[in-house]
C-alpha cells in the first residue's frame, strides 16, 4: 500500500496543508471547554453562596439564643 493510498496519511497531509482547520478546531475546543468550566464554576457558586447565607442564617439564631426549627 502507498503512502498516499492510506486515508490517516493523506488526512495527515491536508492537515498539514490547511492549518487554518487545525486552528478552528482548537480555538473551537478551547472555547466549549471555557464555557463548560465556567458554567460548572458559576453553578457551584452559586451552591457556595447559598451555604455561606445559610451559615450566616444559622449564627444569627445561635447569637440571639434561638432554637432552629
Amino acid at each position: 500500500m502507498k503512502g498516499q493510498d492510506d486515508p490517516v496519511q493523506g488526512q495527515i497531509h491536508q492537515d498539514l496543508v490547511n492549518p487554518e482547520y487545525i486552528e478552528v478546531i482548537t480555538t473551537t475546543s478551547r472555547k466549549s471547554f471555557y464555557m463548560a468550566c465556567r458554567s460548572r464554576l458559576t453553578t457551584m457558586n452559586d451552591k457556595l453562596k447559598a451555604l455561606e447565607w445559610r451559615i450566616e442564617d444559622i449564627e444569627a439564631h445561635v447569637t440571639k439564643g434561638e432554637t432552629l426549627t
